[in-house]
């Protein structure tokens, strides 16, 4: 049968279309736990994971979560958001040492934004989620638990920023959270932590590290508690020609910790401000010559070494 030069254009085009159409990006994408991953991603034709959306989503958009459901671990390599405004349970189960968010986003641009996601470990949970590259990462309303290693593991090599609110960092078998950049002294890294719950990880709650960087490493905790952490409730450390690196903690709680506080390098500086240091097996310490320093209206009481006084008093 022969076919017309109309009826072989018309058939041709309908092929481009239908591929146009598979190879299609948006600016927002859904997930959904009854959607498919062979979808589209758009939001009538949802996708079954956060990977394929994430490959259907162009950079700078949105993945949003359209009910409860387990949506697998994903790689992200772009500015982007993953979105759940209290539709359910929105989960990541992690097993075999493996991740369950990596952050591979472009350096200096990259922006990256989760918001009402669980990251659950079961059995051997490896990491919850770790950040090798990009610009900045903001955290919210997250829960990250149960992983034999960090909660989140904050490890850039270049300028950025992490913000994490309303974060529960539980059960982990590393830290809730650890801050460690590398790089150069061209390397600033900016972190602050508002609202979050460090509970049960088996070495610190919070750990600012600024050991493998020469650059500039800076923390604020605010609000926040660290709590039956295994070593330390917040921690901050750094060494001789390595980088400048401090924490501030301010109306925050560090009870029932192994150490309450600790500093530990020259170059590391713990500041503590209307926060309570309570249950903890030793209130704090310093080791190589670190700073840890009282605004003198802390509560230090009910620690098992008696409750000795902080460091030198910074005047307000």
């Amino acid at each position: 049968m022969k076919m017309t030069s109309s009826l072989f254009l018309a058939t041709l085009l309908g092929l481009c279309l239908q591929v146009a159409a598979a190879q299609a990006q948006y600016v927002r994408t859904c997930v959904s736990a009854s959607g498919n991953d062979a979808n589209t991603g758009h939001c009538t034709q949802p996708c079954r994971t956060f990977a394929r959306a994430h490959d259907q989503t162009l950079s700078d958009g949105e993945i949003t979560v359209l009910d409860p459901g387990g949506y697998g671990p994903v790689t992200i390599t772009k500015s982007i958001s993953i979105v759940n405004d209290g539709v359910g349970e929105a989960s990541i189960q992690v097993s075999g040492g493996g991740n369950g968010i990596i952050i591979n986003a472009p350096n200096g641009a990259g922006y990256v934004n989760l918001r009402g996601l669980t990251i659950q470990g079961v059995g051997a949970g490896g990491t919850g989620l770790r950040f090798n590259t990009g610009f900045a990462l903001t955290l919210t309303n997250c829960v990250i638990r149960n992983h034999t290693g960090a909660g989140i593991d904050f490890h850039p090599s270049g300028n950025s920023n992490l913000s994490v609110s309303n974060t529960l960092v539980a059960d982990n078998g590393g830290s809730g959270i650890f801050v460690q950049p590398a790089g150069g002294s061209d390397v600033t890294v900016k972190a602050v932590f508002n609202r979050v719950e460090a509970y049960n990880n088996s070495t610190q709650g919070i750990n600012v590290n600024g050991l493998s960087t020469t650059g500039r490493v800076n923390a604020t905790v605010a609000d926040s508690v660290a709590a039956g952490n295994g070593t330390v409730g917040f921690f901050v450390i750094s060494d001789a020609g390595r980088a400048a690196t401090s924490l501030m903690v301010v109306r925050s709680v560090a009870a029932n910790n192994g150490f309450g506080l600790a500093a530990q390098g020259v170059p590391a500086t713990l500041r503590v401000g209307q926060s309570t240091v309570t249950g903890n097996t030793t209130t704090f310490f310093t080791l190589g010559g670190a700073g840890l320093s009282s605004y003198g209206d802390n509560n230090i009481a009910g620690n098992g070494d008696g409750d000795p006084a902080l460091g030198t008093i910074v005047k307000k």
